[in-house]
């Protein structure tokens, strides 16, 4: 047995083992940020929200993508060497392995009824919790039935039904997980285009900013957007990150004037993608909402929340 076995035996087999708990990760995580996204949380929702659970999909779906094919060809690979050297199921670094696995997913299905049960003593058991707690369920009680009747079958040939039903099950949910989250965040193309939209959003917000400050500096708007550059300062107006045209600003009163930019596409969330910060009722995100092509925000200040800034005593 010794001859037949070596350490590309023992390598495959953590290869398989890690592939397997960074892949059912992060099918926990695409399908949590699914739930999240049909049953959103209303304490959760703020600027990052959507930005962030896009963000996570696209992560769990680049590691899927990469990851559980690996984890597939590894499975495939040691089974056709199983065939061949029957022995190398015995070799002591699988089957330590194997029951380090099923001790990992015990725990997490008895972790995962612990909260269960106490959440439910607390009357917590909206759809969105147990949502979760069956996917994690699911997918931790899948895996320590297949590796159960790896350790159990001690060289037999042939899979039982339910472990083929598993192995199939388990390739087309995270197949279509994949597919699902294409279809929830858009093609790379699409993304592309909200991006320069979020950046559109971010160049407004600082030209606002700095009209601001003119403002309260003297006591008065600028006449056009170029009297906002400042060497002090170091502002220098942006421009539109996908044109390089000048953003249109427009004075029209003392204390009102307009800003406004090309869009490609409408607001995805009806929350702004925006940097958090502390609230002021110039920030707030509804302030920044818009439709596809030219949008004009409208901007009035209030003397009482911008009061002039104080020049030191020379």
């Amino acid at each position: 047995m010794e001859q037949k076995t070596g350490p590309k035996d023992v390598f495959l087999h953590i290869l398989s083992v890690v592939a397997l708990y960074v892949a059912a990760g992060s099918f926990i995580a695409l399908v949590f940020q699914y739930i999240n996204i049909a049953i959103p949380d209303p304490l959760q929702i703020g600027y990052s929200y959507i930005s962030n659970t896009y963000d996570s999909i696209r992560w769990s779906i680049s590691i899927l993508i990469v990851v559980f094919p690996v984890y597939v060809w590894s499975v495939w690979f040691l089974n056709r060497g199983y065939a061949a050297v029957p022995e190398r199921r015995e070799i002591r670094a699988r089957r330590w392995l194997l029951y380090f696995t099923l001790f990992a997913a015990a725990l997490i299905i008895i972790g995962d009824l612990v909260t269960l049960v106490y959440n439910l003593l607390r009357g917590e058991f909206t759809s969105r919790f147990l949502l979760k707690v069956l996917t994690i369920l699911v997918v931790a009680g899948a895996v320590f039935i297949y590796y159960l009747w790896e350790v159990r079958k001690a060289g037999k040939d042939g899979k039982p039904l339910y472990v083929k039903a598993i192995s199939y099950i388990s390739i087309v949910a995270v197949a279509a997980a994949i597919v699902g989250g294409f279809f929830i965040v858009g093609s790379p193309v699409e993304e592309r285009a909200y991006r320069f939209d979020d950046e559109r959003i971010a160049d407004l917000r600082s030209i606002e900013n700095e009209i601001f400050y003119f403002y309260q500096a003297k006591s008065s708007l600028p006449n056009n957007i170029s009297d906002l550059k400042s060497d002090v300062r170091g502002f220098i107006p942006p421009v539109d990150p996908e044109s390089d045209a000048n953003y249109v600003y427009r004075k029209v009163g003392n204390l009102s004037f307009e800003l406004c930019a090309n869009f490609n596409r409408a607001n995805r969330s009806g929350v702004t993608e925006i940097p958090s910060m502390a609230y002021d009722p110039y920030y707030a995100p509804e302030n920044w909402q818009h439709e596809a092509g030219q949008v004009c925000f409208s901007r009035t200040i209030d003397p009482d929340l911008l009061p002039p800034i104080e020049k030191p005593i020379r």
